[in-house]
């Protein structure tokens, strides 16, 4: 029998989750402070529904614009956390909003879900430019959920968001719903099944990655397995990639390098959009 607890708790996992978290506060605050950016622009009413523009100078270009969703179980962390998860694509030439959102227990992740959406739709209207979405763990559901938006019934274009990097993503939220993860969640197993980016309906024609690190446990492998195996199906252009040696924590850290691996997938995920 599968220990749930176990395989999705990634602070016990990983013992010096801390101190990398720190690091993600320090390098994020460094990158703030050299980079053309404008911080705190609102895309909603709420506190929370707030983004961060990184690149500015580079939205005249014809390039999309990525949009990076951060992770913390849809119930912490924030995007000043992450601010430099856009200092390697940036590089490539391509703008980064970085996205706030509101957090369990205060909303549900339907609620987060529409937050993304609202925000995407928000890009659209304001920039005119299509958008590469990619997210780290939580984020990585919510990339996967975009992705399957019927953006012409919303009023916007067909492909708005035309691809999807989900890093140590979760797909099928039904494992969650007995573990202390929930407790905060709130989740049935409707609601969870219904917010299960597997269930929801294929977004047909998009492309998408599921990277997933090797030091995590079976079940974040196991998710991204599924997502990439359901969509593929369903005529989706995915795949699956690992990042070997990575933990849950360590995985997003190469976004931070124009030169790395995984920013090279996301640029090839932006150079073939719309």
């Amino acid at each position: 029998m599968i220990d749930f607890e176990a395989e999705y708790n990634n602070r016990a996992r990983v013992p010096d989750h801390l101190t990398i978290i720190e690091k993600y506060q320090s390098d994020a605050a460094a990158y703030r402070d050299s980079a053309d950016c404008q911080i705190d622009q609102a895309y909603g009413l709420g506190a929370n529904l707030k983004f961060d523009l990184f690149g500015t100078s580079l939205i005249d270009t014809n390039k999309p614009m990525a949009l990076f969703i951060h992770g913390g179980y849809w119930q912490s962390m924030s995007p000043k956390f992450f601010s430099h998860m856009a200092r390697g694509i940036n590089g490539h030439g391509i703008p980064v909003a970085v996205a706030g959102y509101d957090l369990c227990p205060e909303v549900h992740i339907e609620d987060i879900v529409e937050d993304l959406r609202q925000l995407c739709a928000h890009i659209w209207t304001n920039y005119r430019r299509p958008i590469i979405a990619y997210g780290h763990s939580a984020g990585g559901h919510l990339t996967g959920a975009i992705l399957t938006t019927d953006w012409p019934a919303r009023g916007m274009p067909v492909g708005l968001v035309s691809a999807g990097l989900a890093i140590s993503g979760l797909f099928d939220l039904v494992p969650l719903v007995e573990t202390t993860i929930n407790d905060k969640l709130g989740m049935d197993q409707n609601q969870a099944l219904r917010m299960s980016p597997i269930g929801m309906p294929t977004p047909y024609g998009t492309r998408f990655v599921a990277t997933v690190g090797g030091d995590e446990s079976e079940e974040y492998h196991r998710q991204s397995r599924v997502i990439v195996d359901t969509w593929s199906r369903a005529g989706v252009s995915a795949l699956m990639r690992g990042e070997p040696g990575a933990n849950h924590f360590t995985i997003v850290e190469p976004l931070a390098d124009p030169d790395s691996a995984l920013t090279g997938v996301l640029a090839a995920l932006a150079m073939n959009a719309p």
